[in-house]
């Protein structure tokens, strides 16, 4: 045998035993392998995936378990959709998923799934465009996930989640940064709970989702809390929802919306902590506002217009710059108002029965000034703005116009208010629906 000969063999030894291994470690494997390993899985079965990176995409066509241990890694190479579930019955579990495409219109995601009754559970999910999409798929479960969108402009991250003509899903301790969105649109009985989403767009933007349940969530730092669209039947309580606080933030926006109690929240720090646009849209029909806190926004409640239909109960409005506004002109006496907390009440409670004895009457004064040259906003607090208020009161230029008025408002700031003692919609269940408590038509 020639020196060379000897040469190139002890070299092809020393590549198959110490370069290709190393080589594999790092990912550079076969792109089949964990798609065979799940082929080979029987209908029912666990599959206990070996702890290494694997590439994607991969597609799961049968009820499996598929449990990455906490260690085992999919990489979607930068291409399509990293795991696609095309069956009912599945539970995917302790991943960490990455790097799948970036194409918008065909939703390159963490995960797409297309079935019922599966389960998503413990995976971390970073630099996917979106990451889990649901499509006509009911009765699954969301838990515990991390979820990231790539480094992109806020309006070119992909959705957290999506939820499109899917039912009776229950979305529940998640962990959301720096995406877009959560979508539910046409979806309708999902319950979303205790779920921490920040650094996105909207923490939730419902449309034509009726039935929906939405509680003990956090939503801070996002550009808007909670908003809903043609949205009917929807309860949303003990969350809370701050910072939304650009020229637009909102803590819950509602537009054309029906039949939605919103109680025991804490809205604070936002540029408006609640907007109202034609909602309700329903005759014979009112949203309830109960047991809120309201406070430190630019705006407590904003109407986009006079509004009839909206109940306020036992809110507590406290350090808003503009407690009630109505846009153009209106007024929200269509509104009931009652035993609201208002810091700024000025009256007395000679009985002691912890209610004022004279209503909260709040009347447009300077504020005219703004509602005609909104920018005029960015004076407030300022001396010339609160002397022209002081001298309107004072001695009024006109007439000052009555905004709201709560005829018996508390005196004293309540030390807490319990969320669950005066609401008597039951929520531990995906059919205890707020629908049956204030559907009036």
């Amino acid at each position: 045998m020639s020196r060379s000969l000897l040469h190139n063999l002890g070299w092809l030894i020393f590549f198959v035993l110490f370069i290709s291994p190393i080589a594999t470690s790092y990912g550079e494997i076969n792109s089949t392998e964990l798609q065979n390993l799940i082929d080979a899985t029987k209908a029912g079965g666990v599959l206990k995936v070996p702890a290494k990176t694997y590439q994607g995409p991969i597609v799961i066509k049968k009820p499996i378990t598929l449990d990455g241990g906490g260690k085992a890694i999919v990489d979607g190479g930068g291409k399509g959709t990293v795991i696609t579930i095309n069956s009912d019955n599945v539970t995917v579990k302790n991943f960490t998923l990455r790097n799948s495409g970036q194409l918008h219109n065909n939703v390159d995601s963490c995960i797409q799934l297309k079935g019922d009754n599966s389960k998503i559970l413990n995976n971390t999910m970073v630099e996917c465009l979106f990451g889990i999409d649901l499509a006509e798929s009911d009765n699954n479960l969301i838990a515990d996930n991390y979820i990231s969108s790539y480094d992109l402009d806020l309006g070119l991250r992909g959705d957290a989640m999506r939820l499109w003509y899917s039912k009776n899903n229950t979305v529940r301790k998640n962990k959301v940064r720096n995406s877009r969105d959560i979508v539910i649109w046409y979806s309708g009985d999902n319950i979303i709970e205790q779920n921490d989403v920040s650094g996105g767009r909207y923490s939730i933007h419902f449309m034509y989702a009726n039935g929906n349940i939405v509680r003990k969530n956090t939503f801070d730092g996002n550009a808007v809390g909670i908003f809903l669209m043609y949205t009917e039947h929807t309860l949303v309580e003990d969350n809370l929802i701050r910072n939304a606080a650009g020229a637009t933030g909102l803590c819950i926006g509602m537009k054309d919306t029906s039949n939605v109690q919103i109680i025991g929240n804490r809205l604070i720090y936002c540029s408006s902590g609640i907007y109202l646009d034609q909602s309700p849209y329903q005759p014979d029909t009112i949203n309830l506002f109960k047991d809120n806190e309201i406070a430190f926004n630019g705006t407590g409640v904003l109407f986009h217009m006079s509004l009839v239909g909206n109940q306020f109960i036992n809110n507590r409005f406290v350090g808003n710059f503009i407690p009630v506004s109505v846009d153009s002109r209106g007024h929200a006496q269509g509104s009931v108002w009652k035993g609201n907390y208002w810091d700024t009440y000025q009256g007395f409670d000679r009985n002691n029965d912890g209610v004022g004895d004279t209503p909260f009457n709040l009347y447009f004064h300077a504020d005219k000034l703004w509602m005609d040259a909104p920018n005029l906003k960015f004076f407030f607090g300022s001396p010339v703005l609160e002397a022209l208020d002081f001298l309107e009161k004072l001695a009024p230029f006109s007439d000052p116009e009555l905004v709201m008025s709560d005829p018996s408002p508390q005196f004293a700031l309540p030390t807490k208010t319990s969320k669950n003692n005066t609401n008597k919609t039951k929520t531990n269940s995906k059919t205890d629906n707020p629908k049956n408590s204030l559907d009036n038509g």
